[in-house]
């Protein structure tokens, strides 16, 4: 079973790419201790959180600058909340 499967991603050959990187041994090794996981998957983890990352930082870039005209409170009539706030229905 390999990566995509396990994550319930489905992926065509084309949709991959095989790399060839130059990483320093000790980050790598490093990195690798944190996830538990092998190269590719390390890989694969450090990228998303790169993407991550740069998604939140355009998204604080937003900030103030967006006029939402509706009612929060008024949206969530229609919800039931467990103790902890999460939607129930």
């Amino acid at each position: 079973m390999n990566a995509a499967t396990i994550y319930g991603i489905y992926c065509r050959m084309s949709d991959m790419r095989k790399v060839t990187a130059f990483i320093p041994a000790k980050l790598l090794a490093t990195a690798q201790s944190n996830t538990g996981e092998g190269v590719s998957e390390t890989l694969r983890i450090a990228l998303e959180k790169l993407n991550y990352a740069a998604w939140c930082k355009r998204m604080l870039e937003l900030e103030g600058k967006l006029k939402f005209e509706f009612d929060l409170d008024e949206l969530r009539e229609d919800r039931e909340f467990d103790e902890h706030g999460n939607v129930t229905n």
